[in-house]
């Protein structure tokens, strides 16, 4: 009688899965499991033995638990913008807690509803976010301006100033380059800071109590020593030195987080921690963190990038290609950021503010035009039907040019973007053409600066694409390919993302004592990883040599546009 009880109730909890996953809303599909699978993942949840990341990009938080496999079990997620107020690219924090809230309810909702099981406990938590920007804290815990994020290009001056005084690339997104902009500026509430830090680093702090980051998340806040993965204390010396010169006598060691590397413990949930990520008071207190990570550290996990020579392209609203280094680059270079792996080995990015936007603008234009016509078509067949068109356009987009800078982009030397496209009276004007191109310009600012790296003789054995760009089979990753001149991979793991890197992450926290993190993605998550690889043509090369030609030549078109409407 116990076996058919127990078949009963595996028989339910299977079907159940198949249904809640069928009617699943505007959330990415969980792969359906066999009922063995699922008692196993049930036994996961119950014992603690999962993990939970949880990342804040541009327009989505997102949610995932992994069991001790390694693969997704659950997922939430929460859409949102960031808001030009006064001038400044931010985020609320009451938007920040609603997505964080969101994203984790609606995650452990669907563990309940398919394995009916109540999450209580997690074997462990990592958080993630968008890098750079500027959090500014009092030693009342007060945040003293309004965030600023990754997008915002107003720190030109201190950017000039700190890479000449540090030699070494300071970009304008980079942490300390608001804040001695904000030091030049005069701005009052400079004499009032106490600690700053990322976004990862805030919900980290709030839910732990630990003013910590991850080195790779801290590499875009301030350089990194890669020999003692800390803050280079040459260049804090530096700095101190250039703040007191402005009157501001600070020491920026005791303003910025401690560095951790994957592996070392970062904190435990603390009471109030739990509350704040679940209101119910469901979740239980004492739960281990690893170092909260940026979103390029999280796109190496998710694409098993951390070793030398090895790439990945990660493309959504921004951009940015991440080479791990073998040697430091010959000299300093302005297009070229150096960061870190999560493991604190040195990385060469090419980050690019903007990527993907206009691309969507225009899908949405093509939609509300099918509407009109009393047509239902879906974003995805739009996405995937243009996308394909792209395929048939001519490799150099028929003499098509455009630039989808919605803000200003470093690479190129724009403070401010101006969304535009231009053609000549007989360029070859075809939907085909009109799709490649804007894929093509969506990597046009990162073929200008792996032009550098290519000059540097920077060796590059595997490259990994991953992003909503490449969800369309091939079409992305084709246009991708020839403006890198290198195969391109992408693996069926590429649409789980950062929040799925940040949870292995967290998984690696329980197991660092035993492997590298290079090992234990190489031997405990991607063994059986497939991908398909795409190897750019001579033609496919040949065409985009000539379309990025007519994307530098054409820049003054972009400089004159931001002039003209100011």
């Amino acid at each position: 009688m116990y076996v058919q009880i127990l078949i009963i109730i595996l028989t339910c909890t299977y079907i159940n899965y198949i249904l809640v996953v069928s009617f699943r809303k505007n959330e990415e599909a969980i792969p359906i499991k066999t009922e063995e699978r699922i008692v196993e993942t049930k036994l996961d949840i119950i014992d603690g033995r999962t993990s939970l990341g949880i990342e804040f990009g541009s327009t989505r938080v997102k949610a995932v638990l992994i069991g001790s496999d390694r693969t997704p079990i659950a997922g939430g997620s929460y859409d949102w913008e960031n808001r030009l107020e006064d001038g400044i690219w931010t985020y609320s924090l009451e938007d920040i807690w609603k997505g964080l809230r969101v994203s984790y309810r609606k995650m452990a909702t669907e563990v309940f509803e398919v394995y009916g099981e109540t999450l209580t406990t997690i074997g462990s938590i990592g958080f993630s976010a968008m890098m750079h920007g500027y959090l500014v804290f009092n030693r009342e815990e007060k945040l003293l301006v309004p965030f600023r994020t990754w997008r915002n290009a107003m720190t030109a001056e201190a950017e000039t100033r700190l890479t000449e005084a540090l030699d070494y690339n300071i970009p304008q997104r980079w942490s300390i380059a608001h804040l001695y902009q904000a030091i030049l500026n005069k701005e009052p509430h400079v004499k009032e800071i106490d600690f700053f830090t990322t976004l990862a680093g805030y919900i980290h702090w709030q839910l732990t109590g630990q003013k910590v980051l991850g080195v790779g998340d801290a590499s875009g806040m301030f350089p990194i020593d890669s020999q003692t993965q800390k803050y280079d204390q040459r260049m804090t010396a530096i700095f101190n030195d250039l703040a007191q010169a402005e009157g501001v006598p600070v020491d920026v060691n005791q303003l910025l987080p401690e560095v951790l590397v994957a592996g070392q413990a970062a904190g435990t949930l603390t009471k109030e921690g739990a509350y704040l990520l679940d209101p119910t008071g469901t979740l239980q207190a004492g739960i281990p963190l690893c170092p909260p990570e940026g979103d390029a550290g999280t796109g190496m996990v998710a694409t098993n990038s951390v070793g030398k020579r090895t790439g990945n392209v990660s493309a959504g609203t921004s951009a940015f290609a991440m080479i791990v280094l073998e040697r430091d680059l010959s000299e300093v270079h302005p297009e070229i950021d150096l960061v870190t792996t999560p493991s604190g080995d040195l990385v060469a990015m090419v980050h690019t503010n903007n990527c993907s936007s206009e691309i969507n603008a225009w899908i949405k234009l093509f939609k509300e035009f099918s509407e009109s016509l009393g047509l239902e078509i879906s974003a995805e067949k739009l996405y995937n039907t243009l996308f394909q068109e792209a395929l048939k356009g001519e490799p150099d987009c028929g003499g098509l040019l455009s630039y989808g800078y919605y803000s200003g982009e470093n690479i190129t030397g724009m403070d401010q973007g101006r969304p535009l496209f231009v053609r000549k009276p007989d360029s070859a004007f075809t939907l085909a053409n009109f799709m490649r191109l804007h894929l093509s310009s969506a990597f046009g600012a990162m073929r200008i600066g792996m032009e550098i790296l290519k000059k540097e003789n920077i060796q590059i054995d595997k490259l990994v694409g991953h992003g909503g760009i490449f969800k369309t089979p091939e079409v992305g990753q084709r246009i991708l390919a020839s403006a890198m001149e290198a195969p391109v991979t992408v693996m069926e793991t590429a649409g789980e993302g950062g929040a799925w890197g940040i949870a292995l992450l967290a998984s690696y926290l329980l197991e660092h004592e035993k492997l590298s993190l290079e090992d234990f993605l190489e031997q405990k998550v991607f063994s059986e990883a497939k991908g398909e690889t795409v190897v750019p043509t001579k033609e496919d090369i040949a065409g985009f040599e000539q379309f990025i030609k007519r994307y530098e030549t054409g820049l003054s078109i972009e400089r004159t546009a931001i002039n003209a409407l100011n």
